[in-house]
Formats: structure tokens, C-alpha cells, sequence
């Protein structure tokens, strides 16, 4: 059994658990023949296609809300083919309102399914009508009370309908209807293909088939439907043997789906992060290719990219990630400023070394460490990896400021706020990070140096306050700081040399007591500073106040507040109190 060794700094790294995604899928099946097989080449072009039936696939078991789901839908189904409405006069609506309804499970629910991964979101792939469409047929069929009691319906188990409008610009090509049904976030949108012209970024989108859809999805293993009609399994594009070989590959030719829709290539690296599966090498050739890169830029919004970040970064494996960005050369179209033309690019030849030490860090948090001392909560963990991403860009020279007194926003702020469009709170901590740095390092150098001043816990406490005051999360400062350290000595140092130091920092902190500080109450309020002191109110109040917590951090376990009131009095003039 595995134990961690009692170092801190996790000098012995453990290695890493993998999940054996091959054990639900260790045999493969006879085929129906219909047309031709599976396709052998890697990346098949369109005509060779053809649809895959699986005889044998490892079953997919429902749950019991999935069969409650199923039933209902099915339901559903069948009251609208009995019961058909006038054709609809939606701009989305194309295919014939006679053909009856057929129902399919798409993508990701099915592909976690045969993986023994449970999903709580599953996509509805309609054949003849909207999402919105269908949704509303569905509450019709679901309020009429004989229907209610067939299916076991309870209050909440129908929600109410959001529709997410078509938006081409931002991509979003088809309107999705989204309901909480039987305790499960379910999507509806028809089945359609896309088609793609070089003058325009938008493409023309349609009713389409189940080959149709499952062509213009991003990879193959998110291209399988189970069938609510027959109970099956379809496989149109060889996703099922993709997942057997733990390859992520797209359906049609790589470079043509990139052009397309670019954000396939952040999609691609993220799936193969988060299954543990490699990339097709065909796909990996032309993933940073300039022009693919270029319809980045122009076709996909940085918000979308954002998402697509986000995601891979509150992952399980955010390094995998990070590690492909790095190795397919993605970095400088992902975290930069696209609309500012001057945009310098930072050298990332050891930005490895930031993204590996926050791995290392993590994989070692025992207590007392320096990742359990910094990273407190999820929430934390993803900035911690954000973080990692902007390390390159704090060697560069900060640009000029705006004007007298006030600083232009630092490079690895506009990196995050315009590359990926980070949170205004994570866009504030990087900033904090940015400036707060050298204060940081000062801190570290009194006490790996043993100054004398290493001993004022006002000093250490008021620091860590103002840090954590103007920006937030001084904890995460700190952490970045530590990255950028170990990337910027990459080579003259080891990794754990400059851990060790930082630690020292840490200790030291721990033995003061101020971890805290930032939430550490004051003693008196204004009121009765302002009483003590016999005077009114003014300016000098909150310099004062910090004074009296200063005093505070200074004399610990103090409750009298008489010597922090004094304190202020002897510094009267300098506060300006009259």
C-alpha cells in the first residue's frame, strides 16, 4: 500500500493512478455488414464512411432515472406521433413533420456509459424536429395525469425550459433547448450537418441524419448515439474501436474539421487529457497549423475559449493538458491578447518547469506542505493551475504606464483577461501576484537569511494583510511567485533547493501565527478610536486603524486595547490628527 513519504516537499513522488478504461471494452464485436466495415485508416475520408453496428458492445446499463428518462421520452414520442402539430414556423425547422420521431442519446453520456463513467447531463438528438419543439410536446404529453402516474412523475421531476438562442457569431449554431427531467440536466436539439464555405465563417446548418451529425461532431469517440427506439448502440464513424485503442481522432479529414471549426483543436486536447487517451497523429500535425491557428483568432470568441480552458484546468489531470498546449505548440494562440496587434510573446522554454512543479506540489499535498498550505479550496485549485499558464509572461517588461500614477495593467493580467477572458476575480489576483512580487521575495530573503527582522510579526502580519487586501487570496500570490522562481532559476538550481526555501517562508509564517491575519478582527472600531482620542472623525481614521492592528499582530493575546490607542496617540502628527 502506498504511503507518503514523511518530506514535505514530496522529494519521493508517487505515481500516478490511471484508470483502466479498456477493461469495459476488452473484447471487440462482430460487425452487421452494411456497406463496409469500420474504417482501418485513421482518418477516413467522407465516402469510405459507412454506419458500424455493434452486435456484441459491452451493455449499457440505465440507472433507474435514466429508465424513468427513457420511458418518458419514449412516451412523449409516441404521443406526437399520434398527435402531430401544424409544421412549425421556427427558422431551424426543415424536416418533415410526418417522419415519426426517433430519439437518440448522444456523445458524451454514451462514450462515459461504455467507459463505467457515470453522467448526470445527456444530450437528446431529435430526427424530425426542434429541441424547443419537442420540449413543448413533452410538457403537453407529461400534464396529462394518466401520464404523470405511467411514468411516476413527482413535482420536480418536469423543470422548466431554457432555449439557448442561435448565436452564429459565437459560434453557436443551432438553438438548444435545455429541461431538468427525472433529476437529470437533459439538452435537446434535431440532428443536422453542417456545411462549410471559405467565404464565410459561419456555416449553413440543416436537418441532417444520424451519419450526418455524428460526421461534423469533433472526434469519434463523441460521435456514438444510444438509440432510445431500439436500445442500441450506433456507430458511425469507428468510435468504438477509438476507444478500445484510447485514440482521440476526428471523423472526417483533421485539417479541413480544424479549418471549420478551430475550437475543435482545444476540444481534442481536452478529451485526450481528461480519458487518458492520445491524439491521432494525423490530427496532432496539423493542430498549431498557422491557418488552423488564424481561424482561431477569427472564427472563435475568447469567452468559448475560456470555456474550453476552464474545463481541461478543473479537470483531474490539468497537467495533461498543459503538457499537450505546450507539445503542439498552442500556447501563444491561447494565452495572449489576439486584438492587440503590438502583443509581445514570452519565452515559454521553461515554462514546463512551472506547470511540472505545481504537479509535483499537488501530487505531494501531505500536511504542512507548501500545496496545502496555499491551495485551500477548489475554487483555489483552479486559479492555482490559471496561474501556472501566465508564468512566462512575468519576466517581460511591464508596458509603460497609461499615464502619471497609474500603471498599465500588467502583461500576465492582459494574457488572462483577454486570452481566455478570466474572471474578474482570478484577473485581480494575477495582478496582485504580479505586483505584490518583489514584496514577496523580500519577505523570503529576511527569513532564509535569518535577518533580524525575520522576528517583527507586525511586519509579516501586515504584509500578508495588504496582499490579500488588493487582490485577494495573498495565499495564491505566494504560489505564483514560488512558479515563477522555480521557472526563472530553471537550470541553476534544483527544484527542490528552491522549494526548501520557500517552505522556510512558510514555516515562518505558521510559527508567527499569521496565516490569518487578513481575517483577524480589530480590537476597537472607529468610534471608539475616535472617542478615546477625544476628537472627531476624519482622513486620518483608516491609517489609524491600520496602526491599531499593527499594534495588535505586535502584542498577541492582548485584549486591553489601551496600548493600541496609545500607540495612535504618539503618532498623531504623523497621521494628522487634530
Amino acid at each position: 500500500m502506498f504511503t507518503r513519504p514523511p518530506n514535505r516537499l514530496g522529494l519521493v513522488q508517487p505515481g500516478l493512478l490511471r484508470s483502466n478504461f479498456n477493461c469495459r471494452l476488452s473484447y471487440f464485436m462482430k460487425r452487421k455488414q452494411s456497406g463496409i466495415s469500420s474504417p482501418s485508416s485513421p482518418t477516413p475520408p467522407h465516402k469510405h464512411l459507412k454506419r458500424t453496428m455493434a452486435t456484441q458492445l459491452p451493455a449499457i446499463t440505465l440507472n433507474p432515472r435514466e429508465e424513468q428518462l427513457k420511458s418518458l421520452l419514449l412516451g412523449a414520442a409516441k404521443f406526437i406521433d399520434s398527435n402531430p402539430s401544424p409544421p412549425s414556423a421556427s427558422p431551424d425547422a426543415s424536416a418533415s413533420p410526418n417522419d415519426p420521431v426517433i430519439l437518440r442519446w448522444a456523445g458524451g453520456w454514451v462514450r462515459d456509459k461504455l467507459l463505467g463513467i457515470e453522467s448526470h447531463d445527456i444530450d437528446t438528438a431529435i430526427n424530425c424536429m426542434t429541441g424547443e419543439e419537442f420540449v413543448d410536446r413533452l410538457r403537453e404529453y407529461a400534464d396529462i395525469p394518466a401520464n404523470k402516474a405511467l411514468h411516476n412523475l413527482q413535482p420536480d421531476d418536469v423543470g422548466r425550459l431554457h432555449t439557448v438562442p442561435r448565436n452564429p457569431e459565437k459560434s453557436k449554431h443551432l438553438a438548444t433547448s435545455t429541461i431538468k427531467l427525472c433529476g437529470l440536466d437533459v439538452d435537446f436539439v434535431n440532428l443536422r450537418k453542417e456545411t462549410y464555405t471559405e467565404d464565410s465563417r459561419n456555416p449553413a446548418v440543416e436537418f441532417g441524419t444520424a451519419e450526418e451529425d455524428a460526421l461534423r461532431r469533433d472526434a469519434t469517440v463523441n460521435a456514438l448515439f444510444y438509440n432510445l427506439n431500439t436500445g442500441e448502440v450506433e456507430d458511425f464513424t469507428g468510435g468504438i474501436k477509438d476507444m478500445k485503442d484510447k485514440l482521440i481522432r476526428t471523423p472526417m479529414e483533421p485539417f479541413q474539421t480544424f479549418m471549420d471549426d478551430p475550437l475543435r483543436v482545444l476540444r481534442l486536447v481536452r478529451f485526450a487529457s481528461r480519458l487518458g487517451f492520445r491524439i491521432d497523429e494525423a490530427a496532432e500535425r496539423v493542430m498549431a497549423d498557422e491557418r488552423v491557428l488564424g481561424n482561431l483568432k477569427i472564427k472563435i470568441s475568447r469567452e468559448r475559449i475560456g470555456v474550453e480552458l476552464e474545463k481541461m484546468l478543473k479537470g483531474k489531470h490539468p497537467v495533461e493538458s498543459l503538457r499537450l498546449i505546450d507539445r503542439l505548440g498552442l500556447y501563444h494562440a491561447v494565452f495572449t491578447d489576439s486584438a492587440r496587434a503590438d502583443m509581445p510573446r514570452p519565452d515559454i522554454s521553461t515554462w514546463p518547469t512551472a506547470y511540472e512543479c505545481l504537479q509535483f506540489l499537488e501530487e505531494n499535498n501531505t500536511p504542512g506542505s507548501i500545496y496545502e498550505l496555499l491551495v485551500t479550496t477548489e475554487e483555489s485549485r483552479y486559479y492555482a493551475w490559471a496561474l501556472s499558464t501566465l508564468t512566462p509572461w512575468e519576466e517581460l517588461p511591464d508596458d509603460p504606464p497609461l499615464r502619471p500614477g497609474r500603471p498599465a495593467l500588467p502583461l500576465p493580467t492582459q494574457a488572462a483577461r483577454e486570452g481566455f477572458k478570466a474572471p474578474n476575480k482570478l484577473s485581480d489576483i494575477v495582478t496582485a501576484a504580479h505586483r505584490h512580487r518583489p514584496a514577496i521575495l523580500e519577505l523570503k530573503r529576511l527569513v532564509c537569511e535569518k535577518d533580524v527582522k525575520m522576528k517583527e510579526r507586525d511586519h509579516f502580519g501586515m504584509s500578508i494583510r495588504e496582499w490579500d487586501n488588493r487582490g485577494g487570496n495573498w495565499r495564491l500570490q505566494v504560489l505564483f511567485a514560488i512558479l515563477v522562481d522555480v521557472s526563472g532559476r530553471a537550470g541553476s538550481t534544483t527544484r527542490e533547493a528552491i522549494l526548501k526555501e520557500w517552505l522556510q517562508l512558510l514555516d515562518h509564517l505558521v510559527e508567527l501565527d499569521v496565516m490569518n491575519a487578513p481575517s483577524l478582527k480589530r480590537l476597537i472600531d472607529g468610534k471608539y478610536l475616535s472617542n478615546a482620542l477625544g476628537v472627531k472623525p476624519g482622513k486620518w481614521m483608516g491609517e489609524a486603524l491600520e496602526v491599531v492592528m499593527a499594534w495588535q499582530l505586535k502584542n498577541p493575546g492582548v485584549e486591553d486595547p489601551a496600548g493600541a490607542v496609545e500607540e495612535v496617540r504618539k503618532r498623531k502628527d504623523e497621521l494628522g490628527i487634530k
